[in-house]
C-alpha cells in the first residue's frame, strides 16, 4: 500500500509504495490531480492507481536526465517526437505477437544528422533504441523492451539516385519495396527482393532482417543486392561501408555485417541498392498435388533441369481454403498448390514454358493450370502473398494469434521435412497450416495458438523447437529470412549448439559489444 504522498513539484507526485515489507519511492507525472489527495489509494504493477473512487493510468515517471534527453531530441527534430501515451499505444507492437512496453517518445528524423545527434544523446544517458521502419517484423524485433525511445524511420522516404546505366538506385531507410518498384518500373529497372509485406515493408527493414521473399530462388536475398550503406553507429558517428561500385574491395565487409544485425550495431540512414532489368516475358504455371512427395519430386526435376524458375512457391489446402474465403479465388480439390513463374525471352517463352510442364506432368499432379495473363497472373501472385494475412482470418478465436515459422532446407530434403512436420502436428495436436517457397526450401509453418491458455502455449513451443530441430537434421537452420528477434533467440542457441559452434555467437556478442559498448541499440533482440 502506499504509506506516503508528497507534492515535490507542480503535477509531479512522489509515491512512496510498501510491497511485501519494503518501501520504494516511484515519481509520477500527473497532468490533473485532485487538491489534497487522499493517501487511501494502491497500485499495482501495472501502474493503475485509485484515487478519490477515480481510477488514473500513467507511467513512472523517469529519471530527470531522461526526460533533459527527451526535451533535448525534441530540439534536434523539432515537431518529430510522440510522447503523448494515446500516441505511442500504436507502437507497442509491430507484425508479431509480442508485445513492448510503451517508449519514453517515438522521434521521427529527416536526416542522418538529426539521427546522429539523436543516437548521441541516448548513448550518453545509457537509452535504448530500437529503429523502426514498417513494423513487419513476425519476430518482435521492432518492440521495445524495457525504457528507451522508438526511431521511426518512414520521414526519410527520399529515392535519391537512380542509374540504369551503373545499375543502382540510392535511397534513405523509409521507402516502401513496393513504392521503390513503382519508381524503378518506369525505368524498366526492379529491386529483385520481395517479401510478402513489400506494401509495407521499407528498405532499412528489408536491409535490418535480410529479407527474402518470392523471387529468392531466382535473385536470392537482400544480402545480394545491397552495394553500400550510409549509417548511424550509437555513438553518433556517420559512416559510410561500400559505395556505389559492383566491385569494392577496402577491408573487412562491414556492408554485410549491418545487413540482417536486426537493429542492434547501427540505424541506416541510406542504401546503395542493386537494381536489375525488368523480365521480358513471364509466364505462370500453376499445378495441384494430392501429396506433398509427388510436389517435391516436380520441383527436384525442375530444379535438375535447363529452366530455372523465377518464383517456385507452395500451399497447403488449409492457406488455399484460407485464401479462398479471403479472395474471389477459387481452388480445386487438392491437398497442395504448386505456384512457378517462368521469365525468359519473349520469343523462347513457349519452349521454355513447355519445358516445364512436361516435368511437372511427369509427377502426377491433379492438373497444371499457365497463363501469361496478366489480371490472372497477378490474382494468383496476390494470393500466395496474402496467405498469411488470409490464415489470420482464419483463426479459431478472438485469443488465437498466428505464429510463422521460418525453417529452410536443402531443397531436396524438402519432400521428407513436410512430410515429418505434417506428421509431428498432428500427432502433438498443434494446428498448422504450411505454405512457403519450396524452390529455396523455407517452410513457413503457420501455427493457430492462445497464448492465454497456457498449456497449449507451451505445446506450441515445443512443436516449433522441435520443428526447427527437424529442420537442422536435414542440414537446414532455424531461420531463413524473418530474423531472430525475440522468438527465435533460443532456436539461434540450439543452432549453434547442434553445430558444435557456440563460439561463433560469442563473436557475435564481441562485434556487438566493440560497436555499441553501452549496449543501447535494440536490446533484448538476437540475444538472449
Amino acid at each position: 500500500m502506499i504509506t506516503s504522498l508528497i507534492n515535490i513539484v507542480k503535477f509531479r507526485y512522489t509515491f512512496t509504495v510498501s510491497t511485501g515489507g519494503s518501501e520504494t519511492s516511484l515519481e509520477f507525472n500527473v497532468p490533473h490531480f485532485p487538491s489534497e489527495p487522499s493517501v487511501s489509494a494502491f497500485a499495482d504493477s501495472m501502474h493503475r492507481f485509485i484515487i478519490h473512487n477515480t481510477e488514473l493510468y500513467f507511467d513512472v515517471f523517469p529519471p530527470c536526465g531522461i526526460m533533459d534527453a527527451v526535451s533535448e531530441i525534441s530540439r534536434i527534430v523539432p515537431g518529430g517526437v510522440l510522447t503523448v501515451r494515446e500516441e505511442l499505444l500504436p507502437y507497442l507492437s509491430d507484425a508479431s505477437h509480442f508485445e513492448g512496453d510503451i517508449p519514453l517518445a517515438v522521434v521521427f528524423p529527416a536526416t542522418a544528422g538529426q539521427v546522429s545527434g539523436i543516437l548521441r544523446i541516448c548513448n550518453s544517458q545509457g537509452i535504448a533504441v530500437v529503429p523502426r521502419g514498417g513494423g513487419t517484423s513476425l519476430t518482435g524485433a521492432s518492440v521495445l523492451r524495457g525504457k528507451g525511445i522508438i526511431v521511426d524511420m518512414l520521414r526519410m522516404n527520399r529515392i535519391t539516385e537512380i542509374s540504369t546505366t551503373d545499375k543502382y538506385a540510392a535511397c534513405e531507410p523509409g521507402v516502401r519495396i513496393d513504392d521503390l518498384n513503382n519508381i524503378l518500373s518506369k525505368h524498366g529497372h526492379f529491386f529483385p527482393p520481395d517479401p510478402g509485406s513489400s506494401i509495407a515493408a521499407t528498405v532499412g527493414g528489408v536491409i535490418s532482417t535480410n529479407a527474402g521473399g518470392l523471387r529468392c530462388l531466382r535473385y536470392g536475398t537482400t544480402k545480394d543486392w545491397v552495394l553500400g550503406i550510409e549509417a548511424v553507429l550509437p555513438d553518433g558517428s556517420i559512416v559510410q561501408f561500400g559505395n556505389r561500385t559492383l566491385k569494392s574491395r577496402i577491408g573487412y565487409d562491414m556492408t554485410s555485417l549491418v545487413v540482417g544485425s536486426e537493429g542492434t550495431l547501427c540505424i541506416v540512414t541510406k542504401a546503395f541498392l542493386k537494381i536489375a532489368n525488368r523480365p521480358e516475358a513471364v509466364s505462370r504455371i500453376v499445378a495441384y498435388y494430392s501429396d506433398i512427395s509427388s510436389l517435391g519430386k516436380a520441383v527436384s526435376d525442375i530444379r535438375s533441369g535447363n529452366v530455372q524458375p523465377l518464383v517456385a512457391e507452395f500451399l497447403d489446402r488449409k492457406t488455399m481454403d484460407a485464401v479462398s474465403k479471403s479472395s474471389s479465388i477459387s481452388f480445386p480439390d487438392a491437398s497442395f498448390m504448386l505456384l512457378l513463374d517462368i521469365e525468359a525471352p519473349a520469343e523462347a517463352m513457349k519452349r521454355y514454358s513447355d519445358e516445364v510442364v512436361s516435368a511437372l506432368s511427369a509427377s502426377s499432379p491433379i492438373s497444371i493450370v499457365r497463363t501469361d495473363n496478366e489480371k490472372e497472373m497477378q490474382a494468383l501472385y496476390m494470393a500466395r502473398k496474402g496467405a498469411y494475412s488470409s490464415l489470420l482470418k482464419m483463426r479459431r478465436s478472438p485469443g488465437d494469434s498466428v505464429l510463422i515459422g521460418d525453417v529452410v532446407v536443402p531443397p531436396s530434403s524438402l519432400s521428407a521435412v513436410l512430410s515429418e512436420i505434417s506428421e509431428l502436428a498432428e500427432k502433438m495436436g498443434v494446428y498448422t497450416a504450411l505454405f512457403g517457397h519450396i524452390g529455396d526450401g523455407n517452410i513457413h509453418a503457420n501455427m493457430f495458438v492462445n497464448f492465454g491458455d497456457r498449456e497449449e502455449a507451451q505445446r506450441v513451443d515445443d512443436f516449433h523447437t522441435r520443428m526447427a530441430q527437424i529442420a537442422l537434421e536435414h542440414g537446414g537452420s532455424v531461420s531463413a529470412e524473418h530474423g531472430i528477434g525475440i522468438e527465435k533467440r533460443k532456436l539461434l542457441e540450439l543452432e549453434y549448439s547442434y553445430r558444435h559452434s557456440e563460439m561463433s555467437i560469442e563473436v557475435m556478442r564481441s562485434i556487438k559489444r566493440a560497436i555499441d559498448p553501452n549496449g543501447i541499440m535494440n536490446p533484448g533482440k538476437v540475444f538472449i
